[in-house]
C-alpha cells in the first residue's frame, strides 16, 4: 500500500486524492498516504518546494491522514543528508512528525546497525524526535515479534530506550499485528519505559481517530495500554497540545509528548 501510494503521488502530484480514496481501502488508506508523502516531500526537495506537493497532499480529503503524510515526507531526509520538515501553518508541531519519518527510514535502508549508530549518539532534540521513528521501524524489522524487539532496545544505549518503545508502541497501535498474547509480552517488557510506550499508542490511536477509520486492532490497543477507546485517546492529544497554538519549534513538539506522559501518568 506504501509503494501504491508512492506511484500514485507520482501519477497524480497535482491532485492524488481521488485515486487514493477509490483504489486503497479504506483500513490501509493511511500507509498509502505516507508513500505518497515520500514523493512529495521529494518533490519539494527537487524543486526547492515550488511544487508545493507536501501541501497539495494534506489539503481536502488528505487532511484526514496529516499524520502519515508527514512522517512519509520525511523518509528520505536522513539518506539524503537533509532536515526535511514542512512548514504548514495549519499543522504546526505535526511537521516534527517528519523528523520521526526521517528516523523509521534511516532504520529501514540502513537496518538494526543503523539504529545502534544513532541510538549511541549524542542525546538532543532532533535525537529524541528521530529515535521514536527509529523504533517505529523496529516493529516491522522485528516481524512484530515482542521478544526480538525488546532485545533490541536491550542492546541500546540506555538514554535511547525510552524514545524508542515510543516508536514501538505507535506502530503496534496503528499497524496492529499484534494479539493479547504480544500484548502482554509487550506490557511485561516495556518496563519503567511504559509512559513513553503509552504516548506512542496515543499517537497512533490520534491518527486513526481523525481519518475517521479506526481499526478493531487500534481500538484493542487504545484500551489495553490506555484503559480508554481511540477517540478519548485523541482527545488526550488535543488537550496536551492546548497550549501549545501556534508553536513549531522541535522544543514545543517534545513538550507535547512530554504533556501526554503527563496525562497518561496521572491516569494509571
Amino acid at each position: 500500500m506504501f509503494l501504491i501510494g508512492f506511484n500514485i503521488g507520482v501519477e497524480h502530484w497535482r491532485a492524488p486524492h481521488d485515486e487514493l480514496h477509490t483504489r486503497i481501502p479504506d483500513a490501509e488508506r493511511g500507509f498509502a498516504y505516507e508513500g505518497a508523502g515520500m514523493f512529495a516531500g521529494l518533490l519539494d526537495l527537487a524543486t526547492a518546494g515550488r511544487a508545493r506537493a507536501v501541501s497539495r497532499l494534506v489539503t481536502g480529503p488528505g487532511e484526514a491522514y496529516v499524520h502519515l503524510v508527514h512522517v512519509g515526507a520525511g523518509w528520505l531526509a536522513t539518506p539524503m543528508r537533509v532536515t526535511a520538515v514542512p512548514r504548514l501553518p495549519r499543522t504546526p508541531l505535526l511537521r516534527w512528525l517528519g523528523v520521526d519519518g526521517s528516523g523509521f527510514g534511516e532504520v529501514y535502508f540502513g537496518g538494526l546497525r543503523a539504529l545502534h549508530r544513532r541510538a549511541a549518539r549524542r542525546p538532543g532534540e532532533l535525537w529524541e524526535a528521530r529515535l521514536a521513528g527509529c523504533g517505529r521501524a523496529l516493529w516491522f524489522a522485528e516481524s512484530a515479534h515482542p521478544e526480538g524487539v525488546a532485545a533490541v532496545i536491550g542492546r541500546a544505549a540506555p538514554p535511547a530506550r525510552p524514545h524508542l518503545w515510543a516508536g514501538v508502541g505507535l506502530a503496534v497501535t496503528y499497524a496492529g499485528a499484534a494479539d493479547e498474547r504480544a500484548f502482554d509480552e509487550l506490557e511485561s517488557a516495556v518496563g519503567p519505559h511504559y509512559a513513553h510506550f503509552a504516548q506512542g499508542v496515543v499517537f497512533g490511536a490520534a491518527a486513526r481517530q481523525r481519518s475517521g477509520i479506526v481499526p478493531p486492532h487500534t481500538e484493542r490497543a487504545a484500551v489495553r495500554f490506555l484503559g480508554v477507546a481511540p477517540g478519548e485517546a485523541a482527545e488526550w492529544s488535543d488537550i496536551a497540545a492546548r497550549d501549545l497554538t501556534g508553536s513549531d519549534d522541535v522544543r514545543s513538539y517534545l513538550r507535547w509528548k512530554a504533556e501526554i506522559r503527563t496525562l497518561i501518568t496521572a491516569r494509571r
